[in-house]
């Protein structure tokens, strides 16, 4: 499985037992799978189907899946209430030529309320099983098409992650190379600061290498810089994987933004702070997309 997108739409129309029906699915993210279905009544048996379907192929997102439909040339059929009818010819027989009241006709009495119903066919058993399988096979392709969607999007979240990557790669590297890092680098600082304020001859050197040292050890930061190349390499593998990798993302995530914002707490220069800020940047911009991936 490659990454895919918690974001998708998908519908499929279709044509069967003289109806026209739809299916329309659409997700957005979510921490879990929510399936949201709005089938017409009485069709449990392809609802059973759907949501069983569903959570097979999908595991993270807010998904509604929506089924309409709608009856089209059916031959509408006529039931005649012969009771009804039999009681007004015969009302119409007794009243026959009395004055003031015109007879009744055959066609007069079928428009009455009641006397004619039309009837909408009633599918038997077989032709429902039958279009319940055909509904069942179109969504089978509106699912498909939906997956794809999702993977589509998928392949462009994963682009942008690789870079957001190499981006975090790249401002590590950066960070390594810096010579204010060093032991030696600090202390000449130190000796510069320490000149200032109380001039060359006052300063000791024992105590100038011991609190150039304690500084060095307090503003090392090259355990974060290994955990965050060691995250790196770990986005790496989990973008290359073949299963839904999106919760392990999001963790990911949380972790370079803990070392970044530990970097820059240690910083005691003004270029590594750059860097720091800039990583934090891009550790941002990943979490945002993190939040997209099934």
């Amino acid at each position: 499985m490659a990454v895919q997108s918690m974001t998708g739409f998908a519908r499929f129309d279709g044509a069967a037992a003289g109806c026209q029906f739809a299916w329309e699915l659409r997700s957005v993210n979510g921490r879990g799978l929510d399936l949201r279905l709005r089938l017409p009544s009485g069709f449990d048996a392809v609802e059973a189907i759907v949501r069983k379907r569903g959570a097979e192929a999908l595991s993270r997102g807010n998904v509604s899946i929506n089924l309409t439909v709608t009856r089209v040339g059916m031959a509408e059929t006529f039931r005649i209430n012969e009771e009804l009818l039999a009681t007004l010819i015969a009302l119409a027989q007794r009243h026959s030529g009395t004055p003031g009241i015109a007879d009744a006709s055959l066609d007069g009495l079928l428009n009455v309320r009641g006397v004619v119903d039309v009837v909408e066919h009633v599918p038997d058993d077989d032709e429902r099983k039958a279009f319940e399988g055909e509904l069942a096979a179109a969504f089978e392709q509106a699912l498909a098409a939906f997956v794809a969607a999702r993977r589509s999007e998928g392949e462009a979240l994963e682009r942008i992650l690789s870079s957001q990557i190499d981006e975090i790669e790249r401002l590590v590297g950066e960070a390594e190379r810096l010579p204010a890092r060093s032991a030696e680098a600090i202390k000449a600082k130190l000796l510069d600061q320490l000149e200032v304020l109380f001039g060359r001859d006052d300063i000791d050197p024992a105590r100038l290498h011991m609190e150039a040292a304690l500084i060095a050890t307090k503003a090392d930061v090259r355990e974060e810089l290994d955990r965050l190349k060691a995250h790196v390499a770990q986005a790496r593998e989990l973008l290359a994987g073949k299963v839904a990798v999106g919760r392990r993302l999001d963790f990911l995530a949380q972790e370079f933004n803990r070392e970044s914002n530990t970097l820059c707490s240690k910083s005691n220069d003004t270029a590594l702070t750059r860097i720091g800020l800039a990583l934090k940047a891009v550790v941002d911009q990943f979490k945002e997309q993190v939040q997209n991936v099934e």
